[in-house]
């Protein structure tokens, strides 16, 4: 075994013995988690935004055609996020929810890949939005995709046009936070107040870049909690973790769990 095994091994029982010890266990997940799904990140070497630049709310509202842009590259990516499945590392937070030890998922995430490998919808917090619908700006009116996708087949991308909301008239936008919109206002309070309850908060594949989200484990260690991070490169937040361990989400958190829970449930 190399020093870095030695390192690495250490590493995880620590986490291991802190999960079992744990009292109110939540976990934050990025974009990280979900690259071994086949869903790209956004700020990695082979991220979206190193191809093309983010469409921020204000040129999707003022400009005709950021918005038909906008609109191709959802309609583009949508059978990829209908066909993505839960990887190892979305299934082992599954089961330390269903061991009762997860009491929380936050996720900066927008794939519902979550909720796909069995954890609850009223026990993920989607700081971010959800590609899984559509909803109007202005009304927030929801809308399927199945509901939205046939505007697109009677109005050629050469008019130009986008649907809009049948109650209101807003603009139509899958239900996720772009750049320029504000963050949802009772998601985030939850997530923060979520954090200040863990004693132990597990972030796993995000760089901890963008704030608010960011500031989440700073909450967990304001009020005595324990911050573990799991990511593939450094994070900007590395020191003040009791535990880093860089590696892959799935490997990682597979065997955190299969050394915590087993085959015994705890409820």
């Amino acid at each position: 075994m190399t020093a870095f095994d030695r390192q690495l091994e250490t590493r995880i029982t620590e986490l291991v013995a802190l999960v079992r010890s744990s009292r109110y266990l939540v976990a934050f997940s990025g974009a990280g988690i979900s690259t071994e799904s086949g869903i790209p990140d956004f700020r990695g070497p082979q991220g979206i935004w190193t191809k093309m630049r983010p469409i921020e709310l204000q040129d999707f509202l003022q400009d005709p055609t950021a918005r038909r842009e906008y609109w191709r590259r959802k309609i583009e990516s949508y059978p990829q996020m209908l066909d993505a499945e839960p990887n190892a590392g979305h299934r082992a937070l599954a089961r330390l929810f269903e061991a009762g030890l997860l009491k929380t998922m936050i996720t900066q995430n927008i794939d519902g890949l979550h909720q796909k490998a069995g954890i609850p919808e009223d026990r993920v917090i989607e700081l971010h939005g959800s590609n899984a619908y559509i909803a109007c700006l202005e009304c927030r009116k929801r809308f399927e995709w199945e509901e939205v996708l046939p505007f697109f087949a009677r109005h050629p991308a050469s008019a130009g046009e986008c649907p809009r909301c049948d109650d209101c008239g807003g603009w139509l936008k899958p239900a996720t936070i772009s750049f320029g919109q504000a963050m949802p206002e009772e998601e985030t309070r939850r997530a923060f107040s979520e954090a200040g309850k863990a004693d132990l908060l597990i972030t796993v594949g995000t760089s901890l870049l963008v704030y608010p989200a960011a500031g989440i484990p700073g909450e967990t260690r304001r009020h005595g909690g324990k911050v573990v991070i799991i990511n593939n490169q450094p994070t900007g937040l590395d020191h003040e973790a009791q535990i880093f361990i860089q590696g892959s989400a799935g490997e990682v958190l597979s065997n955190v769990v299969d050394r915590s829970v087993g085959n015994s449930h705890r409820i």
